[in-house]
């Protein structure tokens, strides 16, 4: 029993140090790798969507040669390949680190722009009112930050290349959210809570006055003093909405037609 013990004992070391040799040398094979090295291969990696590889030898090369200018590189690297691979938070981590670190990178701006890539969020639009979703349920929180991100980047970095895309996004996202307060507005209109509309209006035209959605949110300001019993403001509403707006005709129309994509309801 003892012997037979021993003989089992010897073969499954032997699997063991087999598995390392089968193993081992794919796990350190990087081992004596250069920086260069390194980050050529992270690259080949990412290049060809192997994101979790391409993290894993972009950590090394930054833990094996920490101050040289492959290991910026590959802390910038690992920021984006988080991006890709959807993963918001390990993104936004990296770029803040990597901005605290290094604000002075010849780089910088395009942790700022991709700070506002990460938080991007153009699901607020047409495709979300398709599907019925109640848009006074989001949190604008991503798109806030979005474009907070992508108006530093075009304070500090006006000259960046990234800027004019960071700009043409801003407009988006102002809208955007001038959408959501709209939103919220009609929502409360809806349900007569004509305060509630009154405010939300307000704070759509207030802070966004160059956005289309300004056009709509004055003609719920108007019914919803209206709804109030407030004949001045409304009054009042509706001049501003008459000065900005002569051609309009959604004063005069507005809740008389169902939207389009509603016509089978």
């Amino acid at each position: 029993m003892h012997i037979k013990y021993i003989k089992l004992l010897g073969l499954a070391l032997s699997i063991s140090l087999a598995g390392c040799g089968i193993f081992g040398d794919k796990i350190e094979e990087s081992k004596n790798w250069s920086a260069e090295k390194l980050y050529a291969e992270a690259k080949d990696e990412l290049a060809a969507g192997s994101y979790d590889r391409s993290v894993q030898l972009f950590e090394k090369l930054e833990s094996r040669f920490p101050f040289g200018a492959y290991a910026q590189q590959a802390q910038l690297e690992i920021a984006y390949v988080y991006y890709k691979q959807g993963d918001q938070a390990q993104a936004l981590a990296a770029v803040d680190r990597f901005i605290k670190l290094h604000p002075n990178h010849a780089n910088v701006d395009y942790m700022y722009y991709l700070r506002g890539l990460i938080n991007f969020n153009d699901d607020m639009g047409f495709f979300s009112f398709i599907a019925n979703q109640d848009i006074t349920e989001r949190d604008p929180k991503a798109t806030r930050d979005s474009f907070d991100a992508f108006k530093e980047l075009a304070t500090r970095f006006p000259s960046s290349k990234y800027t004019p895309d960071a700009i043409a996004r801003m407009k988006y996202l102002v809208n955007s959210l001038a959408q959501y307060d709209l939103h919220v507005a009609k929502y409360y209109l809806r349900r007569n809570a004509f305060v509630a509309a009154a405010n939300r209006a307000q704070s759509a035209i207030k802070e966004y006055p160059d956005a289309p959605a300004v056009e709509e949110a004055l003609v719920v300001l108007v019914k919803a003093y209206d709804g109030m019993g407030m004949i001045e403001l409304r009054d009042d509403a509706r001049r501003v909405f008459t000065s900005n707006f002569p051609k309009s005709t959604l004063l005069e129309t507005y809740g008389s037609k169902k939207s389009w994509w509603k016509l089978w309801g």
